[in-house]
């Protein structure tokens, strides 16, 4: 009997290519965010998508390794143990400085938890930045009645890069959850936007329900909206069926994404997309 032949595995994606560039300066921003400012020859690789949401997959070797960029990922599995690989985290680009040949990116930090934080915590002028391109697919739409902007610390960069993008004369709100007053930035919002900062205090990130009941309670206004929520997965989840069901908001109204899932780290979290419990 002929067998049925075997549908063909679905085409691995092939990896972007490694656009290295090198910290230019470090600042710190807030007591828990640092922006990196990144430059060098490597820059005329990178073009301004024109997204507030843009985003780089960025590579961090293991500190107790000697790599120089870029990494041949496919030779240094065969020669290192896996705990020893380059990590990949991914970050959004705060903002397209290519007139003075520079990005920003800015990082959440929690002392030595993580990878790509203790990175910004310890780096220096002339220590490489690895990214493998850029990706975002979120705008500010000038012709939206109003706008409503949701997001924890790790959203904080794309929302700040919306309010500087959108028209002055804009109208909405921006509820933006960090641990307290002194994690606030100056933001360059339209006077029309309201930014309400909500404090979670000594509670650890992920584990209250700040964001989800300050949406919920934000007055519903009239005409067309545009929707930007990002941050802790769980959040994302409980509030997904308030914009689609009870709201009937059409897909191209909101970008609504997990940046991160409480208890994950990266690597976990990114394999967890692929299944149920990673759905948004």
């Amino acid at each position: 009997m002929a067998q049925t032949p075997r549908a063909a595995a679905p085409a691995r994606r092939p990896r972007r290519p490694q656009i290295v560039l090198e910290v230019i300066e470090r600042v710190q921003l807030t007591p828990h965010l640092v922006r990196i400012i990144a430059g060098g020859p490597g820059i005329s690789a990178i073009e301004d998508t024109g997204r507030t949401d843009a985003y780089s997959k960025m590579l961090f070797p293991h500190p107790e390794t000697s790599l120089a960029p870029p990494y041949d990922l496919e030779a240094l599995r065969a020669e290192l143990p896996i705990e020893r690989m380059p990590s990949i985290r991914t970050y959004t680009v705060r903002r397209f400085d290519l007139d003075n040949d520079r990005i920003w990116i800015d990082f959440v930090t929690h002392g030595d938890a993580g990878v790509a934080g203790p990175w910004a915590d310890r780096a220096q002028p002339g220590d490489p930045v690895v990214l493998m391109g850029i990706g975002g697919l979120y705008a500010p739409d000038p012709n939206a009645d109003w706008h409503l902007l949701g997001g924890d610390d790790s959203a904080l960069p794309a929302i700040a890069s919306a309010l500087e993008a959108m028209p002055r004369d804009a109208q909405g709100v921006a509820l933006i959850e960090v641990g307290d007053e002194r994690d606030h930035l100056e933001l360059d919002a339209p006077d029309g936007i309201e930014v309400r900062w909500l404090h979670r205090g000594e509670r650890e990130p992920g584990t209250t329900t700040l964001l989800v009941d300050a949406v919920r309670e934000t007055p519903w206004r009239a005409g067309t909206v545009q929707v930007f929520v990002h941050g802790e997965r769980g959040a994302m989840k409980a509030l997904r069926p308030y914009f689609t069901d009870e709201r009937e908001l059409d897909r191209s109204q909101l970008s609504l994404s997990a940046y991160w899932a409480h208890g994950r780290i990266e690597d976990t979290f990114q394999a967890e997309k692929r299944e149920p419990i990673g759905e948004i």
